[in-house]
């Protein structure tokens, strides 16, 4: 058969798979061997006769009811194409029942013969009967060939990265060997010296290295069996106290390794009872629960002959296990004590129960009871399979006629089949044809799919059925040796193809022609250009192009698109085909061909070509999962750096349509090329759904690529519903305060295993029983349920508001807490919220919160401050209106902070919506509120300039009038005097104006710095930094900077300074030191500001800019030391963390410039105050900030002795 299967004509092919088939049908597993067949079936999968493939499925099919479907599909789906497995998955929805064999070899029969001679006994022939109809398991383990592993291990370089001490690639090292290790069946070998290796790394102090070589060891144990035995006892002690660990991550690492172990065979029970005795004893009381725990499950998955030999060792360590002062230990032990009863009965544990006290009999008692149930309710379950299994056998026996393979398809019954049978075997695809009704609907859809395929054809049969369009003479010169006269004949052709006015009929003939000849081995350049244009016209011109046009063309085409001379043409012909039959055809097949192709600038130049077809198309017709993982796998793990690059461009132009969600996809790739891809999203960013509309449209939609692709909103989202378990939903619940904080954790760890993208199916459940969690006592937990569910928000996008249930109300309540910590870590979910569901959904839950008195005041001017910040940002401003009655009334709130807040969140609503708008919709409020709002809107309008989202310049404004300054004889109003005041508490002459400074712009008229509502107490008040020590500016420190630098600076210099270019942030800093000797008062006014930014710059990279900044600062210092300004408390815990950590930095002209910095600070700083933050520079990591330190504290001790005592 294996030969039949192998020869190169389809008639001969056919039936041999039948015989196999018929053999496999009738005799069974036990005496056809499936390892040979699932070996044959992967080619015969890709055969080009259409009736191979049928009876190649037809006969997996076949197999899938011998040995199972999961088999099946992990061994042979793997080598299979999209196409054939969504066949193949419709196909086997309709596989069911039990196969049983029909016929027996003469051996069998003989034996038969022999045992009906001899008299039945009482029921002992009943249960050997019961035995040999029982279907014989399979298992996969049995089917798959081993593989070595060893040897590409000791390529990865995993010994010299175990021995590492980074351990980043450790883990990485040992991932390798996991990898490798996944493989389901591994060949025999020395592995000793990699399990002493990986003992070790059990106990490494990284966890993730821990759990890393856990699970290598749980692979090994899969794919090595019974050859792992002595490795794996080994093992097993470090094992069971490692259980001692308790982060999730590890104790499920170390769960799944041990059952591992024991599901394969590695050791029994019985073995390792010394190993287990010394686990129970242990001191941590979670080993002794995990240890009994683990013993439970062993049991429960042994045999019954097995368990009747270990329950004498057993039984006594449950009992003594049962005094365990834990209670866990106790449940444990129970359990295991169940398990046994379960397996043999209670005859075991009589004696052992005489000795326990009545609560603790009852409790097993009502435990084995309970499990004894159940195995009453499976027991039923084989008596029901032999009686279903002997109907079957029945009605095999009554149809014992002929099937072929390819009469498995299409959900065909046995009868169907059987009359099928009557005429010859290639009649039957004839039959099928003719049925009608319904069957003949449905059968449509597969030959749809099937006709993708392109059937054999000879040259002869071409020649024959294009008489009429093409001459005759124009095919014999196709075929000449002479490349001139094959250039006039495709000329002539091309022609000819252009005149033909029903050119549908004939398209797919003239693609195969093409094909044929001159074909695509043709050498001469320009007859290939115009095989491609003619193959491009084609395309182009007909009605409706077959798809097996498209496979029988798209491996020459993608060839000659590496070719320099053909690849304009080449990719011409490629768009062509994507408009003909759409991009995602054209894509999911160029994947294998790049992938297989020997040739490197196949895959370079096509995935070049597919960044301008994703550009012409957009992304709705293609499966953005392959195209994602085909770049990951493929494209930027080539060792060619021309592919990566075009990789790394192609992943740029889908940021360019999904945005930032992609990075989720492609976190696991090397920091190198992360690096560069962030540089390609730069260059690509995301326009959203000014970029969806594609440049060029199919003529032809794609039902199959629209269809998936309309299920997301263009990256794909993950069901996670089989992971939300009932278990995890009651574990939220859970009156142990560490197994709900678990439960939330596992909820995110869920949402970011599936790159933070989910579908809303089953997490209506889910969303209950966390709002549940948002009133727990537990503080840390409401937190952390807070954090969740703004993932989840986040990751679910626009449908979280229809499956969330209201939760929105609930977490909104957290705004009431007093802890600070709590309310940000309520609008932080917000913020998630927002970008998931946009703010216009959230005002009706917004109106009701902040007219709820239990949020409180400090809640309220939080909730206006985050609605100042985003109502901008919503799709349509007007629906905000809502919000300006609940706004009004917080006008007269008794807190000064509240009204503040609600005053500049109605400026920004007058700034969008307008003053008549606005007026509109607050006429019907009580008279005295609407007096004052009228009187603070009239306010706000004279400072519109400088509200916090404004943009910062308008053209309108102008400098204060003659008028005005007559008013005032400084030219100051009161705010401005109190800056005055304010200034000379801190020690400063105050001065009788403050300068106004002009850009040298002439046409800026505004002043460069805007020192109104300044309130520089509040802003340090505001601005929470750990003394001292230095931490990196967090996110929401960022944001609100920005804030104060684009309200207190002119708008020209706000936007150079928080420009990303280092050149425009130069600009800015030059504008500051030209402004620098004039406007001293501003400049310490808003130094807190400026200090900010500095920090800024110094944890960015540049350079330049750092050098810029560092020219700056002395000035800056010498100006204040002029003025006899001393920083204050804040100012130095804002900069001098930062300076301190960052004098250490690898480039010797920064260093010096900064350590010049550190000693002209006692000009402005006292060297007593200064001292402890060198002092923390020494506890640095950095070994060249700590010398620095060391040595300003030398030049300090040498210069000022006494005061550094």
């Amino acid at each position: 058969m294996e030969k039949a299967v192998k020869n190169k004509v389809a008639k001969a092919v056919v039936p041999a798979i039948d015989v196999m088939f018929q053999a496999l049908s009738e005799f069974g597993t036990k005496v056809v061997p499936p390892k040979k067949i699932l070996k044959m079936l992967p080619e015969l999968f890709d055969h080009p006769d259409q009736n191979v493939r049928a009876s190649s499925k037809g006969l997996t099919l076949e197999l899938c009811r011998w040995i199972g479907k999961d088999p099946v599909k992990s061994i042979l789906f793997e080598k299979m194409r999209d196409t054939m497995k969504k066949e193949l998955e419709a196909e086997l929805a309709n596989v069911s029942g039990l196969a049983k064999p029909t016929r027996k070899i003469r051996s069998e029969q003989e034996k038969e013969l022999e045992e009906e001679s001899v008299p039945e006994t009482s029921g002992a022939n009943t249960s050997e009967e019961a035995a040999t109809d029982a279907p014989v398991e399979i298992d996969e383990y049995d089917l798959v060939d081993p593989v070595d592993i060893l040897t590409p291990l000791e390529k990865s370089g995993f010994w010299d990265g175990v021995k590492a001490t980074k351990w980043s690639e450790r883990r990485d090292a040992v991932a390798e060997l996991t990898k490798l290790g996944s493989a389901k069946k591994i060949a025999p070998g020395d592995f000793h010296e990699i399990c002493r290796t990986l003992k070790k790394l059990i106990t490494d102090v990284n966890l993730a290295v821990s759990v890393e070589a856990t699970q290598a060891i749980g692979n090994l144990a899969r794919g090595l069996r019974a050859q792992f035995s002595g490795n794996a006892r080994m093992l097993l002690p470090v094992l069971l106290e490692k259980l001692k660990e308790k982060k999730p991550t590890m104790t499920e690492a170390l769960s799944q390794t041990l059952q591992a172990m024991h599901k394969s065979g590695c050791f029994t029970l019985i073995d390792v009872i010394e190993d287990v005795r010394a686990a129970v004893k242990n001191k941590v009381p979670l080993v002794r629960s995990l240890t009994l725990t683990w013993v439970a499950f062993c049991i429960e998955t042994s045999n019954k002959a097995t368990v009747l030999k270990l329950h004498k060792e057993y039984v006594p360590i449950c009992m003594e296990c049962l005094n365990d002062g834990t209670p866990e230990v106790r449940d444990a032990s129970f359990s295991v004590l169940t398990a046994i009863a379960k397996m043999v009965g209670m005859k075991p544990l009589e004696r052992s129960l005489e000795k326990l006290d009545d609560v603790r009999k009852k409790k097993l008692s009502d435990m084995i009871g309970s499990s004894s149930d159940s195995v009453l309710s499976s027991g039923t379950a084989p008596i029901t399979t032999s009686g279903a299994a002997t109907s079957a056998r029945g009605v095999a026996d009554s149809m014992s006629m002929k099937r072929s393979a390819a009469s498995m398809l299409s959900g065909k019954k046995p009868v169907q089949a059987a009359a099928a049978t009557k005429k010859s075997g290639p009649s039957k695809s004839t039959a099928a044809k003719k049925t009608d009704g319904g069957s003949q609907s449905k059968a449509s859809a597969a030959l749809e799919i099937e006709d993708v395929e392109p059937a054999e054809m000879s040259f002869e049969e071409i020649e024959e059925r294009l008489k009429s369009v093409v001459k005759a003479e124009t095919i014999s010169q196709l075929k000449s040796s002479v490349w001139k006269e094959r250039l006039e004949a495709i000329g002539v052709l091309k022609q000819e193809v252009e005149n033909l006015t029903e050119l549908d009929k004939s398209a797919e003939l003239l693609i195969r022609l093409l094909c044929a000849v001159p074909g695509w081995s043709e050498k001469n350049v320009q007859v290939q250009q115009q095989v491609i244009e003619v193959n491009t016209y084609i395309a182009s011109t007909v009605n409706k192009f077959p798809k097996r046009c498209v496979v029988l063309c798209l491996l020459g085409v993608s060839e000659r698109v590496a070719d320099i001379k053909t690849r304009t043409s080449a990719m011409k012909c490629l768009t062509a085909f994507c408009e003909a039959v759409g991009p995602g055809f054209v894509f999911e097949r160029l994947y294998k061909i790049m992938k297989e192709h020997k040739n490197p600038k196949v895959l370079s130049e096509g995935i070049l070509w597919m960044v301008s077809a994703v550009e012409d198309f957009g992304i709705s017709n293609l499966k953005l999962k392959d195209m994602i993982d085909f770049c990951k796998d493929t494209g930027l793990q080539s060792s060619a750096a021309v592919t990566r690059n075009a990789t790394i461009k192609l992943i740029g132009m889908l940021h360019k349509f999904v945005g930032p969600d992609i990075k989720g996809f492609l976190s696991d790739v090397k920091p190198a090329l992360l690096s560069a891809l962030d540089t390609e999203y730069e260059k690509n960013p995301f326009e959203g759904a000014a970029a969806a509309a594609p440049k060029r449209t199919v003529r032809v939609l794609d039902t199959a690529s629209s269809v998936s692709a309309g299920l997301f909103d263009g990256l794909p989202r993950e069901d996670i519903s089989a992971k939300i378990t009932p278990t995890l939903l009651k574990n939220l619940g859970s009156p142990d305060w560490k197994v709900r904080l678990e439960s939330i954790d596992a909820v995110t760890k869920i949402v970011e295993e599936a790159n933070k993208r989910i579908q809303p199916t089953g997490t209506a459940d889910l969303f209950s029983a966390l709002r549940g969690r948002l009133y727990d006592s537990n503080k840390n937990l409401v937190m952390a349920t807070l954090s969740t569910i703004g993932g989840l928000a986040y990751a679910m996008g626009p449908s979280v508001e229809k499956s969330s249930k209201g939760i929105l109300a609930d977490v909104l309540k957290c705004l009431g807490d007093n802890k600070k910590h709590m309310r940000e870590c309520t609008l932080t979910a917000l913020d998630s919220w927002i970008a998931a569901a946009q703010l216009d959904k959230m005002v009706p839950y917004i109106i009701v919160s902040l007219g709820d008195q239990k949020t409180g005041s400090e809640g309220r001017k939080d909730l206006f401050d985050w609605l100042s910040k985003h109502v901008s940002k919503m799709s349509d401003p007007s629906e905000a209106l809502p919000l300006l009655k609940p706004s009004a009334s917080s006008l007269m709130d008794k807190s000064s902070e509240v009204r503040k807040a609600a005053e500049s969140f109605m400026n920004e609503i007058l700034r969008i919506c307008g003053q008549e708008v606005v007026g509109r919709n607050l006429k019907d409020l009580p008279s005295p509120t609407l007096a004052i709002v009228s009187e603070r809107l009239k306010l706000s309008t004279v400072h519109e300039g400088f509200s916090e989202s404004v943009k910062m310049v308008t053209t309108s404004m102008s400098l204060p009038s003659k008028a005005g300054l007559k008013n005032n004889k400084h030219g100051l109003n009161d705010r401005g005097s109190n800056v005055g005041k304010l200034v000379s508490q801190r020690g400063l002459p105050a001065r009788a104006s403050v300068t106004m400074v002009s850009t040298q712009d002439p046409a800026q008229s505004q002043a460069l710095f805007n020192i109104k509502d300044s309130n520089k107490e509040e802003r340090e008040r505001r601005v929470l930094v750990r003394k001292f020590k230095f931490e990196e500016p967090r996110r929401e420190q960022i944001d609100e900077l920005k804030i104060d630098l684009f309200k207190h600076f002119r708008e020209d210099v706000s936007l150079r300074l928080w420009n990303s270019d280092f050149k425009r942030q130069i600009d800015g800093i030059e504008l500051l030191q030209k402004a620098l000797p004039s406007s001293w008062k501003e400049v310490i006014e808003l130094l807190d500001i400026l200090l900010r930014w500095f920090v800024l710059r110094f944890c960015e990279s540049n350079t330049t800019c750092l050098l810029k900044v560092l020219d700056f600062l002395p000035e800056l210092f010498d100006i204040l030391k002029d003025q006899s300004y001393m920083l204050t408390e804040a100012e130095a815990a804002i900069f001098l963390p930062c300076l301190i950590e960052k004098s250490g930095h690898n480039i010797e002209k920064v260093r010096e410039k900064m350590g010049e910095l550190i000693k002209q600070m006692i000009n402005i700083y006292s060297l007593p105050k200064l001292i402890p933050y060198i002092l923390e520079g020494l506890r640095s990591k950095n070994n060249r900030t700590r010398i620095e330190c060391v040595d300003i504290v030398g030049y300090f001790i040498d210069h000022h002795g006494t005061e550094v005592g």
